[in-house]
């Protein structure tokens, strides 16, 4: 199906016919933030201020020291007062928040290239101090994940690491972390990682993106953190930068999305017990980076989003049961896209997008009802 775009008033609108439920996303140049300078790799949208609404904030640097930013919302999806998270500058990839000390507030962990990964706390009003590093050790880091693998009720944090062994660190319950725990190829180039239970046993397993010719991996959990046992998934060789877990069929099963460069990207539905299924191509080789999942269109069912780089970032809505998945580039923009989230930032039940561009402005795109 062609895309049509408008031009309306420096409004880029997606048909409504391509989201159904008549709804529509449209963004602006009134809708972005950062600069053409910020080196984006990532985003994350999280109540940093305690307000109730859904803030921003924006990993800057990759492999050049930037600082990272945080954009405040005004309740209604508006971010027009913004500062910077702390006056370091870093090479930085990913800034997932969580409440990591134990006191109400969001914190953030600050995942760095060749550099320390850090931890920030809040003081309650969504303003950051740097605390102390994760651990002590300098890696070149490209993603970072809040979860609690052991059950205690605190964030723990694992990192991924391109050429180095990842590691999981587990929450002292202040926001302190223990010793690195290593998962996954000691050499590997693993670019993130998925939490889920994938063999519905109860416990939390892992899903690697590899690089460099190296597999995709699913590490599974013994039940004791010991992820002793590992299948593949893909051809073996592919170049995945990303994996999204979600239920996309809706039959209580979690799937695997691989998001690859220079390839199709990948479903691969889950059958159970940790098996799944051969994978259906989504798109085709598009240089793809990210990934992630949300309701679009609040039909019930979850729908993907891709970020692409040197190409349109892309929104894939689910056919549900039947019929097969539609993807339409969200605009006519060929960023280099490295990031990119979802969530409803106006409180009105739909959820908007974010991606995360390198070197140019970082749009929000509004889930806004059609008119006629």
């Amino acid at each position: 199906m062609r895309l049509l775009l408008l031009l309306l008033t420096g409004l880029l609108v997606v048909p409504a016919s391509t989201l159904g439920q008549g709804r529509t996303m449209a963004t602006s140049n009134r809708m972005a933030m950062g600069t053409p300078q910020d080196l984006t790799a990532g985003v994350t949208f999280a109540d940093l201020d305690g307000d109730g609404d859904l803030d921003v904030l924006y990993a800057n640097g990759r492999h050049w020291a930037q600082v990272n930013e945080v954009y405040v919302n005004n309740g209604r999806g508006q971010f027009t007062v913004g500062y910077p998270l702390g006056p370091e500058k870093a090479t930085t990839y990913a800034t997932p928040a969580g409440d990591l000390d134990g006191d109400g507030d969001l914190d953030v962990v600050v995942a760095n290239d060749q550099a320390e990964n850090w931890v920030y706390l809040n003081d309650g009003t969504g303003r950051f101090t740097l605390a102390w590093p994760v651990g002590p050790e300098v890696e070149p880091t490209r993603s970072a994940r809040l979860h609690d693998l052991n059950g205690d009720g605190s964030l723990d944090v694992l990192v991924t690491n391109r050429g180095r062994p990842n590691g999981y660190y587990l929450n002292n319950g202040d926001g302190h972390f223990g010793a690195k725990v290593e998962f996954g190829d000691p050499d590997g180039s693993t670019i993130a990682v998925a939490v889920g239970d994938i063999d519905g046993d109860g416990d939390a397993d892992l899903v690697l993106a590899n690089r460099d010719g190296q597999a995709n991996q699913i590490l599974f959990n013994n039940g004791g953190l010991e992820f002793d046992r590992v299948a593949t998934f893909g051809t073996g060789s592919d170049e995945t930068r990303s994996v999204v877990l979600g239920d996309f069929s809706g039959d209580g099963i979690l799937d695997i999305i691989a998001v690859n460069i220079g390839e199709p990207n990948a479903l691969y539905a889950g059958l159970g017990g940790g098996r799944f299924g051969t994978g259906l191509p989504l798109g085709g080789d598009e240089r793809s980076y990210a990934g992630a999942a949300c309701d679009v269109d609040q039909d019930g069912d979850l729908d993907l989003l891709i970020a692409n780089v040197a190409g349109p970032n892309q929104l894939w809505i689910n056919p549900g049961q039947d019929g097969d998945w539609a993807g339409y580039p969200l605009d006519e923009r060929t960023d280099a896209t490295y990031g990119v989230a979802c969530a409803d930032l106006n409180g009105d039940g739909y959820p908007e997008i974010g991606f995360a561009n390198s070197g140019a402005l970082n749009p929000l795109f509004r889930n806004l009802a059609e008119t006629r």
